[in-house]
C-alpha cells in the first residue's frame, strides 16, 4: 500500500488513473465508495442497522474494540475488491485507516490524533478547511472536508449526546480520551461556516523548573515559590485565555503535600489529578452552574484540607469559593478570566451579585479578605510565550479598605522581573502559624531578590 501526497492524489483523480507503482483494482475514491455500500448490505441482510450505529457511536469516540469491528470487515473487503496496493491520501497512516475515516470516522481531522501530533493542544474545521496548532499558532492543513462529510461527522457527534437537543447550535461533548469537543452549527454560525473544536489537555513537565526553563517565570524566584506552596496560601491564577493559568496551577499544585486531603472542582476534565498526583486523596468533581449551586453547601460540609476550583468562570463558582475560604480554609487554588488584578474584586464580586445576590461592596471586601495572592499571566506576541506578569499581594485592611500591592513586575523590554518585596501583617502572621521555618525562607528569598534589581 502507499500513501500519496496531495498533489498527487488531486492529480489521480482528475486524471482517473493511479501511479503503476501503487495501482490496485479501484482508486481510493471507487474503493470508499464499494466498501461503503457493502457495509450498507451487511446491514441490511443482518437487520442490525441499530446495533452497529451504536458500535460506530463509540468507535468514533476512541473504543478500540468497536474501531476494531470496522476495520476487520474494511480489511476483507479491500482483498475482495483487489485493491490492497490503492493509493491513499497522505495524511493517513494505511489504506484500512484512510477508508475508516473517510466513510465512518474522523476524515483529515484523524490526523490529529496520530503521535506527530500529540503535542498540538488544538485542532479546527471551519467551513471546508482543517487546522491543527502547531508551535503556537493554528496551522492550515492541505486536508478539506466536504460539507456533506461535516455533516456527517456532527450528526454523528449529536448522537453521542442524545440528552441533547438536535436542533441546538452549539454543544460539548468528550471523547474517550479526553478531548472536548465543541461543535458550532447554524444559525450561531454563519450559513456554510459550521465549525468543530477539538481541545486536549497536554500534560506538560510540571515543575516550575521546567517553567523557567521555558521563560514563564524567572528561576530565581523557584525557592520562594516552593515556600509559598509549603505556607498554604490561598492563590489566584489570572489571565486571558491560553496564558498558561491551568499550567501553572497544576505545577504549583504538584508540590503541595501528597498527605492531605483535597477537593478539585472542574467545570471541564482537563486536569488529570489521578496521573499528576495517584497516591494522593484527592477527589475530582465535575460540576457547573446548578450543579456546583446543588453541591456548594456538601462542599461547605466536606473535611478536606484545602479545594482547588480550576476554572472559576462564573459567579456560582466563585461565590462557593469565597464560602469555602471564608469557613478559613487555606492552601485554596483557582483561576479566573481577568486582564487586571486591580480589577478583580469588583469583576468577581459582580459575578457573584449576579449569581447569588448579595452587597458588592461587602462580597468585594470579603474576597480580598480570604485570598492572599494573585498570579497574573499574559501571552507574547509569539504564542507559544508565557509570561507571570506580577504577583500582587491582596487584603483587607484594618480601616476597611482593600490593598492589592504590586510585588513582582515583567518587564517586556528586558524579559526579566523586578521583585519589590513587601508583605502585610496578616500574611506574615499566618506564615508563621503555618509553617515557620517555609515562611523564614519565604522572607529570607523576596529580601534577597527585591536588593538585586531585575532577576532572571
Amino acid at each position: 500500500m502507499q500513501s500519496m501526497s496531495l498533489e498527487e492524489y488531486i492529480a489521480a483523480r482528475q486524471t482517473g488513473q493511479e501511479p503503476q507503482e501503487s495501482a490496485g483494482r479501484y482508486d481510493f475514491e471507487k474503493l470508499c465508495a464499494l466498501i461503503k455500500e457493502a457495509f450498507f448490505e451487511d446491514w441490511e441482510n443482518r437487520e442490525s442497522s441499530g446495533v452497529t450505529l451504536e458500535i460506530q457511536k463509540r468507535a468514533i469516540i476512541g473504543y478500540e474494540k468497536e474501531k476494531d469491528f470496522f476495520k476487520n470487515r474494511i480489511n476483507e473487503l479491500i482483498r475482495d475488491f483487489e485493491s490492497t496496493n490503492a493509493a491513499y491520501p497522505s495524511w493517513y497512516e494505511n489504506l484500512t485507516d484512510a477508508v475508516y475515516h473517510e466513510n465512518w470516522g474522523l476524515a483529515g481531522l484523524s490526523e490529529w490524533f496520530l503521535d506527530e501530533w500529540k503535542g498540538s493542544s488544538s485542532a479546527k474545521i471551519i467551513g471546508e478547511n482543517i487546522f491543527f496548532m502547531k508551535d503556537g499558532k493554528m496551522q492550515l492543513m492541505p486536508q478539506t472536508i466536504s460539507p456533506e462529510r461535516k455533516e456527517q461527522l456532527i450528526k454523528a457527534f449529536m448522537l453521542l449526546t442524545p440528552e441533547e437537543r438536535m436542533n441546538k447550535a452549539y454543544y460539548e461533548l468528550y471523547m474517550l480520551d479526553g478531548t472536548r469537543v465543541t461543535v458550532f452549527t447554524e444559525p450561531l454560525a454563519k450559513k456554510g461556516n459550521s465549525s468543530i473544536v477539538f481541545r486536549r489537555y497536554i500534560i506538560p513537565t510540571l515543575s516550575f523548573e521546567e517553567q523557567a526553563r521555558r521563560g514563564t517565570i524567572p528561576e530565581s524566584l523557584i525557592p520562594a515559590l516552593r515556600c509559598m506552596v509549603d505556607i498554604g496560601y490561598n492563590v489566584i491564577f489570572m489571565g486571558a485565555v491560553r496564558t498558561a493559568k491551568t499550567t501553572f496551577l497544576a505545577t504549583w499544585q504538584s508540590y503541595e503535600d501528597k498527605n492531605l486531603e483535597g477537593v478539585m472542582v472542574e467545570t471541564d476534565p482537563e486536569i488529570p489529578l489521578h496521573l499528576l498526583m495517584p497516591k494522593s486523596p484527592v477527589m475530582q468533581l465535575i460540576a457547573d452552574g446548578e450543579e456546583l449551586s446543588v453541591i456548594s453547601k456538601n462542599l461547605l460540609r466536606s473535611d478536606a484540607d484545602y479545594f482547588i476550583m480550576a476554572e472559576a468562570r462564573d459567579g456560582t463558582a466563585l461565590d462557593t469559593a469565597l464560602r469555602i475560604a471564608s469557613k478559613g480554609t487555606k492552601r485554596m487554588k483557582l483561576t479566573f478570566h481577568s486582564r487586571n488584578p486591580y480589577h478583580f474584586p469588583l469583576e468577581a464580586a459582580m459575578e457573584i451579585a449576579g449569581s447569588t445576590g448579595g452587597d458588592i461592596e461587602l462580597i468585594m471586601k470579603k474576597l480580598a479578605a480570604n485570598f492572599d495572592y494573585l498570579f497574573h499571566f499574559v501571552q507574547l506576541k509569539d504564542k507559544r510565550m508565557k509570561r507571570l506578569k506580577g504577583i500582587y499581594e491582596m487584603g483587607l485592611g484594618s480601616d476597611g479598605e482593600i490593598s492589592i500591592k504590586e510585588i513582582l513586575s515583567y518587564d517586556f523590554e528586558k524579559d526579566s522581573w523586578k521583585l519589590n518585596y513587601c508583605i502585610s501583617p496578616d500574611k506574615e502572621a499566618y506564615g508563621k502559624e503555618s509553617n515557620i521555618a517555609s515562611f523564614a525562607g519565604y522572607r529570607k528569598e523576596m529580601e534577597r531578590l527585591s536588593e538585586s534589581g531585575f532577576i532572571n
